[in-house]
């Protein structure tokens, strides 16, 4: 099947979509989300034990939601934890173009030893969650980190815009994983209390009565809900957001893998490489092998 059949499938059961809305008179916006296929796939290019395949699922709703928040285009969002100590040395995501690809490179031992719903803590050992923004335009990088600690990245995430961003933002994700299938949703609504998304945020609290009142409604949202294909992001937002006068949706966008693995573009890496060091890496036939972790593939490179 082509990426485009891929897209086309997505889109009609329901899943790889993420929908923007903006609630003007709660100085309110938001991402809600579904993956399917595309977060098979992804999960799929290597043996992740349980709990590693699930939180690695969580952080790829996590990537997609803020990554989606970024207005150009060709901007990037890269989500990544490094650690020592624990069942987890690095769990990388990023978001291009509603494009994502994630990895986790852990020890198979320590993190079945873990259990099935393990603390960050238990799975990272100690470690940072950092949260980078590449923007397109003005080439300007923004990195927010924050310890890895409490029981979800979720709780991280939330820690990161409290922190960092100094923004009101309540996120929510769900998981559904049955053998070699896996579904999940994810929903973040963020305060901005001085005024519409695109204006300036001043005095951004968690105790503002409009930020309760959003907060308390998207609170609301339930597990079953994010990851029913037979449910519409729409028809979600309108039970969440029902009492509201206005809520402003955007066209839906969809999602898809994106794994940057091209014999062109390692060419480019390569040839930073003395020419010295390039001949130690060759193979008997001439050409440089490189493991992709993202897609588990193996590039031969002739360089």
């Amino acid at each position: 099947m082509s990426h485009e059949d891929d897209l086309i499938r997505s889109e009609r059961v329901g899943f790889d979509q993420v929908l923007g809305f903006t609630i003007p008179d709660r100085h309110a916006r938001g991402r809600v989300l579904r993956l399917g296929p595309t977060l098979e796939t992804i999960l799929s290019a290597h043996d992740y034990p349980p709990a590693i395949k699930h939180l690695l699922a969580e952080a790829l709703v996590l990537t997609a939601l803020m990554g989606s928040l970024m207005k150009e285009e060709d901007s990037q969002l890269t989500f990544q934890a490094q650690a020592q100590g624990g069942a987890i040395d690095l769990l990388v995501c990023d978001y291009l173009r509603g494009e994502l690809r994630g990895y986790v490179s852990h020890d198979p031992e320590k993190a079945k030893a873990a259990g099935t719903s393990p603390r960050l803590e238990t799975l990272f050992g100690e470690g940072y969650l950092a949260i980078t923004f590449d923007l397109a335009s003005s080439e300007e990088r923004y990195q927010g980190i924050v310890p890895l600690e409490g029981d979800s990245l979720t709780r991280a995430c939330e820690a990161y815009f409290a922190q960092s961003e100094q923004v009101p933002t309540l996120l929510r994700v769900a998981i559904r994983s049955e053998g070699a299938h896996c579904v999940a949703g994810g929903l973040l609504v963020q305060h901005f209390p001085e005024g519409e998304e695109g204006r300036e945020r001043l005095h951004a609290k968690d105790d503002h009565p409009e930020w309760e009142h959003v907060a308390i409604m998207a609170g609301s949202t339930r597990h079953d809900e994010l990851v029913d294909p037979t449910l519409s992001l729409e028809d979600l937002l309108i039970r969440l957001f029902h009492e509201e006068r206005e809520v402003r949706v955007d066209p839906l966008s969809l999602l898809s893998r994106g794994c940057r693995c091209t014999v062109e573009h390692y060419q480019s890496v390569l040839s930073r490489f003395p020419e010295e060091q390039r001949a130690e890496m060759r193979d008997p036939d001439g050409t440089i092998p490189v493991d992709c972790a993202f897609c588990s593939k193996i590039i031969r490179v002739a360089i």
